[in-house]
């Protein structure tokens, strides 16, 4: 098999195409074919013995990567749920179960409200529908495990929110002239009744009984039905037993009216009364009204197995989806994954969330959640790693191929243990440097964690660059925050040397406040040493620069080219005379300095003498 990983960047594109162009032209030559497959951000391109259908030529397929979920909207996304993922990290591990499990509903809630914050900037992306949808399934049956009774409940709530178009029509029916009379009117009922939602259908139904002053006794006798419909209530004093017995009551008394033709002069009533009983022929005639299979499965269970049990779903679940789809069509995948979840197969769920969804964040943080939850502990990969940390490191790895995003990677890769540091280690090498600025939050990141490698790597890099673009000072500093003794006695050349052409120093606050850090490297340290020797004499501080200056020449760290350079600074004070900078400019001029340091020293001498011999007399 013919492999090939293409590093993607939006800004690579024409060259990407190209490649993958030339290599179908070569692959089709030798009578094979190319599949393609997107990472979190790079290109397989691979040899496969299928040929994939579509126009244009029969060789080359147009490969595109779907880059929605990297819109500037969805940033937001990342970046509100990087910080619910680190508060996550801090909850404590010796905490009781018991104790944690509020703590991990209200974190799932928050995840939830981010995506739907999301959905609102985004006009209500598909993608983002989809996640909340088995986000929010995932935290009634998996994180809050709601028991038999509470369960239904959170399922209703489920429901409602993922089908909140009936209030949009309500709102248009009760805007209208005649709501009663409105197209929409008894739609929006059935819509209510489905949904549970029974007090607005009451509401809804008092509009029509005032035009039917003949028909007042039906309405007031459904009105009645509706309100005697039992709903369990988890807080309350009513045994889940109890709860049953009332119910069933109820439902006897709701099948005695559809047997007793209670209703049978008014067709809309009676559909209402047989949705009651949890008629399956009458709720799957409404399927416009429910548009999915688990909404079927929540209004049957509302109507006829209110107090099912989490083990029991599985079965209603197939049974509504084989029900409710026509018998040619094929579950898509969002199916498949809420089928899995009601099976209660978590790894299912997230291994068809990889499969069907165009990103890592969603099975990465779930996942990072459900772990926490202790519902994970028995799956560990072949390859050593947990599928928590597996899914951590892809979604991380991801987000370090975006220009703003690599550093919220930082922290998922620091809770993962295992393999964590390693990619870290790998992926910090990868940012491109193209500020300070950026360097320096690179190199923060580096030395906080004491990743010395990619410290004097990333300082390297810095010196090279202001080196390059002859900032002395910059590439200094560079070197010594790399420790790198060998750069910094180049550097420490280049400074004397441009001290030689120049006569003065530049970066003076630089090498004014070397510090320890000048003891590096032996240059560093003459270079230091001798801008403090021109301090001292600057302030006429003569006898410590005098002691200075010849601690600098018998130390042996000055460099020979700089030795006649130190000889002429002595001038002075062999003369006992203020600095006098000198500049030659014939060709003779190494000549003349030693002949001007044979006299300062003859001077020198003689003074000496007359001094030693009048101490004498």
């Amino acid at each position: 098999m013919c492999m090939l990983c293409l590093y993607m960047d939006k800004k690579k594109k024409t060259t990407i195409t190209i490649c993958l162009l030339l290599m179908s032209s070569f692959l089709y030559i030798a009578g094979t074919h190319l599949g393609f497959a997107w990472g979190p951000g790079d290109i397989l391109v691979y040899e496969t013995l299928y040929k994939a259908s579509g126009s244009g030529c029969p060789c080359i397929h147009e490969v595109r990567k779907d880059e929605d979920i990297y819109s500037p909207i969805l940033r937001k996304l990342f970046n509100e749920s990087h910080h619910i993922f680190v508060g996550l990290q801090t909850i404590g591990e010796d905490l009781p179960s018991k104790n944690k499990k509020p703590q991990f509903v209200s974190i799932s809630k928050n995840y939830r409200s981010v995506i739907r914050a999301c959905m609102e900037e985004l006009q209500q992306v598909s993608i983002l529908l989809a996640i909340e949808l088995i986000w929010n399934l995932c935290e009634v049956l998996f994180i809050d495990a709601a028991p038999a009774g509470s369960l239904l409940l959170h399922l209703l709530d489920w429901v409602r929110l993922h089908k909140a178009d009936v209030d949009e029509k309500a709102r248009e029916v009760l805007q209208s002239e005649s709501p009663a009379e409105h197209h929409d009117y008894w739609n929006v009922v059935v819509s209510y009744v489905l949904q549970g939602r029974l007090e607005e259908a009451r509401q809804m139904l008092v509009k029509q009984a005032t035009l039917q002053p003949a028909a007042r006794s039906m309405y007031k006798l459904m009105d009645t039905l509706l309100s005697k419909m039992p709903f369990y209530n988890p807080g309350g004093t009513q045994t889940l037993t109890e709860f049953d017995v009332k119910w069933r009551h109820w439902h006897e008394e709701v099948d005695r009216c559809l047997q007793d033709n209670s209703f049978a002069s008014n067709k809309h009533l009676e559909v209402i009364c047989k949705i009651l009983v949890g008629d399956e022929d009458t709720l799957l005639e409404h399927k416009d009204l429910l548009s999915t299979w688990y909404h079927f499965l929540v209004t049957r269970l509302l109507f006829c197995h209110p107090t099912v049990k989490p083990t029991e779903l599985h079965y209603y679940a197939q049974s509504c989806l084989t029900m409710f789809l026509d018998s040619r069509s094929v579950p898509e995948p969002l199916d498949s994954i809420l089928l899995a979840a009601f099976e209660f197969d978590i790894h299912q769920v997230i291994k068809d969330c990889s499969i069907a969804l165009n990103n890592w964040w969603f099975v990465a943080h779930l996942t990072d959640l459900l772990d926490h939850c202790k519902l994970l502990q028995s799956h560990n990969l072949h390859f050593g790693s947990n599928l928590r940390e597996f899914l951590l490191l892809e979604y991380a790895s991801g987000l370090f191929t975006h220009h703003s995003l690599w550093q919220l990677a930082v922290d998922y890769f620091d809770h993962c243990p295992e393999f964590g540091r390693v990619y870290l280690e790998l992926q910090i090498e990868r940012v491109p440097l193209d500020t300070e600025r950026k360097a320096l939050k690179v190199l923060r990141i580096c030395e906080q964690r004491q990743m010395s490698e990619q410290v004097r790597s990333i300082c390297k890099i810095m010196a090279m660059r202001a080196l390059r673009n002859n900032r002395l000072g910059s590439a200094l500093s560079w070197s010594i925050r790399a420790k790198d003794a060998a750069f910094a006695t180049l550097i420490s050349e280049k400074f004397l040397q441009d001290y030689c052409a120049r006569g003065t120093f530049s970066d003076l606050d630089l090498i004014d406040n070397l510090g320890p850090a000048m003891l590096l490297s032996d240059r560093l340290t003459f270079l230091g040493k001798y801008r403090e020797f021109h301090k001292l004499y600057g302030e006429k501080r003569s006898g410590e620069a005098a002691k200075l200056l010849l601690s600098l020449m018998t130390a042996k760290i000055a460099p020979r080219s700089f030795w006649m350079t130190l000889l002429t600074d002595a001038l002075p004070l062999l003369e006992q005379k203020e600095v006098v900078h000198l500049s030659f400019q014939d060709e003779d001029t190494e000549l003349t300095k030693v002949e001007l340091l044979r006299l300062a020293l003859a001077r020198n001498l003689a003074r000496a003498i007359v001094k030693e011999g009048t101490v004498e007399a």
